[in-house]
Formats: structure tokens, C-alpha cells, sequence
């Protein structure tokens, strides 16, 4: 008998996620380009919804990948 252990999805899923949050900041700097202050915020979002989907996809991955 050989026994085969399923892995986790959930690194696709948080880099999913994190992907559409970056692309939600991404899109909110291109609505509010005039407004200096939402723009930044909108850019921080996307940066750090960034790095957490990279992280989410490093942590969680597959070992043997």
C-alpha cells in the first residue's frame, strides 16, 4: 500500500485574492489620479496586496514544485 498525501490549494487561492486586491489598487490610482492622498493609498494597497499574494504563494506552495 503506498500512501499519497493530496496538497493544499490555498497558495493559488491567497495569491488569487491578493492578485485581485492588487489589481483593485492598481485600478483605484487610475480612477483617482487627481487626488494625490487616495492615489497613495490605492498604490500602498497594491503593494502590499502584492508582496502578501508572492508570500501567501511561497509559504503555502508545494514543497516538490
Amino acid at each position: 500500500m503506498s500512501e499519497v498525501t493530496a496538497g493544499s490549494d490555498m497558495g493559488i487561492g491567497l495569491g488569487l485574492a491578493f492578485g485581485v486586491l492588487a489589481v483593485a489598487g492598481a485600478i483605484g490610482m487610475l480612477v483617482a489620479y487627481s487626488d494625490q492622498v487616495v492615489a497613495g493609498w490605492s498604490f500602498a494597497l497594491a503593494i502590499v496586496a502584492g508582496i502578501c499574494s508572492i508570500a501567501g504563494i511561497h509559504l503555502y506552495g508545494a514543497a516538490d514544485a
